[in-house]
């Protein structure tokens, strides 16, 4: 008995000093999980997205957009000048972008869309191009491939059609919390797939909408092409709200495989405003050339 009470206390004695040489403490973010949680059933979700989409008719923007090409990739990157502008949309699918060069707010590049062809101007270039929503060439400048229906699939979310396939997983959030950012908060999120199922064709991914359960809005979305690659991925932050319908102040669109990236904030917002049809219309100037791009 006495030698196991002896052996004890060597063990007891021993373990601390021998955990001082061979441990350390590393201090990392505290965690908690979010206060308030909600829930609903996925139809009541996909319900949601197409409520939200369609209450908005028009949408008339003023922005501030940032542009990034290059990336991990290329090994570099470029950031370019923040310009001030506005985005205008009506459904279906008519698109304007109009973007104005710093200090002296004359026009730096406009570009219209009819939903299937589009024409873009930038003036100080002296510079017209029109061309086919779908980018069929890929070219090695990152913004030559920007196309209207970048901004449209980006910034508004739409819910799924009647013949798309949808389900939804579970998963985890984190995100910053706190003045200082030092903290983290997890939270549960869902993540909506809208699939696809051409006649003769395998189930394919469209979309995935990944949703924070704080109050069930869009923090994510991943668009995916026809070979199952994703193709666009949008960041959505800072919602506010008009009348009864969010949106976000902040939109991040990344286009890793198109080597760019975009940040659009908004600075104001009206929605259903009545838009003219000739503010979809652009007139290029006969002494500027007109190139095509496929």
């Amino acid at each position: 008995m006495k030698i196991r009470k002896i052996l004890t206390l060597c063990v007891v004695g021993v373990l601390p000093a021998l955990t001082g040489c061979f441990s350390h403490v590393r201090y990392v973010p505290k965690t908690r999980v979010a206060d308030v949680i909600m829930s609903a059933s996925l139809d009541d979700m996909a319900r949601q997205l197409v409520t939200r989409y369609d209450s908005m008719r028009t949408f008339n923007a003023s922005v501030e957009i940032a542009a990034t090409t290059g990336g991990g990739l290329q090994g570099k990157e470029i950031q370019y000048t923040s310009f001030a502008g506005y985005i205008l949309m009506c459904k279906p699918e008519f698109l304007r972008v109009l973007l104005l060069v710093p200090v002296v707010r004359t026009q730096a590049l406009d570009m219209v869309s009819d939903g299937k062809n589009f024409k873009l101007l930038i003036p100080p270039r002296k510079r017209a191009i029109v061309g086919s929503n779908t980018v069929t060439t890929q070219s090695k400048n990152g913004l030559e491939n920007l196309r209207p229906d970048v901004f449209f699939d980006s910034m508004f979310v739409q819910g799924p059609e009647n013949d798309q396939i949808i389900s939804m997983t579970t998963d985890i959030r984190v995100i910053e919390s706190g003045k200082k950012k030092k903290d983290l908060i997890e939270e549960p999120a869902y993540s909506m797939q809208i699939l696809a199922k051409p006649e003769g064709q395998t189930v394919r991914t469209l979309r995935v909408i990944h949703i924070n359960s704080i109050d069930l809005l869009p923090y994510q979305q991943d668009i995916y092409n026809d070979k199952g690659q994703v193709v666009t991925k949008a960041h959505y932050s800072n919602y506010r709200y008009y009348g009864n319908t969010p949106y976000p102040s902040n939109i991040v669109i990344e286009r890793p495989r198109d080597h760019y990236s975009l940040t659009v904030n908004i600075t104001k917002l009206t929605l259903n405003q009545k838009l003219d049809d000739d503010q979809f219309e652009l007139k290029i100037p006969e002494n500027i050339p007109v190139e095509t791009l496929k």
